[in-house]
């Protein structure tokens, strides 16, 4: 279950930023996940982190459910809004495309009817570098992810 938490996590090295997105992968961390957070975060002063499991989200962070663009990727999302609670607030969904092609039909079906439980949903595109990079940092320095975060935090930034 996901609470608030005054608390928020120190990032090693460096000026430390106010935290601002509490990055919640609903099935599974790998580079997709990690390149989102650096996206959000572009000079690394912890303005965005992954939230570990059964941690407490941090009080006035904008949550955000990231979510492959699979079926498998939408059950993850429905189960987790249904166990969201008023109490917090409404997450927004960033969804990562896996593949250069359209989702399936059902998985696009279910994200359009969770819609209304989420604050907001933002695609960030099949990125094939990710394929070939050893890390987030690595990725960043790609022109294809450079324009993926850049609509990305315009998105975050206009809600």
């Amino acid at each position: 279950m996901i609470t608030h938490s005054e608390a928020a996590v120190p990032q090693p090295g460096g000026q430390q930023a106010a935290l601002r997105y509490a990055l919640i992968p609903l099935h599974g961390y790998g580079i997709a996940e990690a390149t989102v957070a650096r996206m959000l975060d572009p000079q690394g002063t912890g303005s965005a982190r992954i939230l570990h499991p059964n941690e407490s989200l941090p009080y006035g962070v904008t949550p955000l459910l990231l979510a492959g663009t699979t079926v498998y990727g939408a059950v993850c999302v429905e189960h987790m809004l249904r166990t969201w609670t008023t109490a917090l607030p409404k997450p927004h969904l960033v969804l990562i495309q896996d593949a250069p092609v359209r989702p399936p039909q059902d998985a696009r079906y279910r994200f359009r009817a969770l819609g209304s439980r989420v604050a907001g949903t933002v695609t960030v595109p099949y990125l094939p570098v990710l394929r070939a990079v050893e890390g987030a940092e690595q990725a960043l320095k790609d022109r294809d992810v450079q324009r993926a975060a850049e609509k990305l935090r315009r998105h975050m930034e206009g809600n």
